[in-house]
């Protein structure tokens, strides 16, 4: 009875309208009162148009299922998992696992499909195209922000401050294992202590670009230092040992920077402006995601480069990285298809 009353008075208020529009020379009544009945039987507005639940977007991001996997750079990780924990906030039926393999093993991984996505603090290798290839895959690349690879020594180091390129070349080359022991074998006055390096594994792509702009060849490296695919793991070694040294991105060191001192590049120290400008030169890069191409088409991919590229990218300052100028990020989602 009730909502016979409610039709009722709807009817009734759009009639009256209607008589004074037709008055005017306006909509002929029958013509509104027709549009009136319509919105009554539907549960709408006069107009005639459905009325809209305020819930029917978070019913749209319920409905939404999947299994996003993503894994790669040590890097990368903590902008994914930032992404990934808030991404699954927003649509609690998607899971999406994020692993840490190092870029090399992430791209392994990826090409033999078993990931959706990978993070990469490099590009991908042609050799790396080639074996996904193989198996029918092709990666979509997206850059996402700028890292400052950075090189760290123990707070309590009061002397390794301020470094040169070519100092760093020659406590890292291959020919510095097993002969450049000490810190006063790179500086005169340094002391006369052994110095204990830490790094990334030969898998990571912060391996592969340290040693291209350090050393001169990609993958050039000495190979008597403490290395790991965790960069927690090097944080932890710099940091309960005041003659050690390591590097690996900024996003960690900033994470340690109470425990661990950023070592200055040729008077340059690492910092989200110097870092973006370039001048922290040439530790400076951008850092990637790399997206199979036939999961573009997949709905719960496409929602997450949506939520990655847009109202996601305020998680990658706040995981210790540098965002791209929004242009970028409005290519990337050009780029996806959206």
């Amino acid at each position: 009875m009730k909502n016979l009353f409610q039709s009722g008075l709807v009817l009734l208020t759009a009639f009256i309208a209607a008589l004074a529009l037709a008055a005017c020379g306006g909509k002929p009544a029958e013509n509104a009162l027709q549009s009136a009945s319509g919105a009554a039987a539907t549960g709408g507005d006069v107009s005639g148009q459905p009325a809209q639940p305020a819930e029917s977007n978070a019913k749209t991001e319920e409905a939404l299922t999947g299994t996003i996997k993503i894994d790669g750079s040590s890097t990368v990780y903590p902008i994914s998992q930032a992404m990934a924990e808030e991404f699954m906030k927003k649509f609690s039926g998607v899971t999406v696992e994020v692993g840490v393999s190092g870029t090399g093993g992430g791209f392994e991984k990826f090409a033999n499909g078993e990931l959706d996505i990978t993070g990469a603090s490099r590009p991908q290798k042609d050799s790396e195209k080639e074996a996904a290839a193989k198996n029918g895959i092709e990666g979509v690349e997206f850059k996402v922000a700028f890292d400052g690879l950075t090189v760290v020594i123990n707070k309590k180091n009061d002397w390794a401050e301020d470094m040169t390129v070519e100092e760093l070349k020659k406590l890292w080359e291959p020919a510095a294992e097993g002969t450049v022991l000490k810190w006063s074998q790179i500086r005169d006055g340094w002391p006369d202590e052994e110095i204990r390096l830490y790094g990334p594994g030969t898998d990571s792509g912060t391996f592969d670009y340290f040693t291209g702009v350090i050393v001169g060849e990609e993958g050039a490296s000495r190979g008597d230092y403490q290395s790991s695919e965790d960069d927690n793991v090097l944080v932890q070694g710099v940091a309960g040992d005041k003659y050690a040294l390591g590097y690996f991105g900024y996003a960690y060191y900033l994470e340690n920077r109470d425990t661990l001192k950023a070592v200055k590049i040729n008077g340059v120290a690492p910092t989200a402006e110097t870092i973006e400008n370039g001048t922290y030169s040439p530790l400076s890069r951008p850092i990637f995601i790399y997206v199979k191409k036939s999961g573009l088409a997949r709905p719960d991919i496409q929602k997450y480069l949506e939520f990655h590229f847009t109202e996601g990218v305020k998680l990658i300052s706040e995981a210790g990285y540098i965002p791209l100028a929004p242009e970028a990020y409005e290519e990337n989602l050009a780029k996806a298809g959206l």
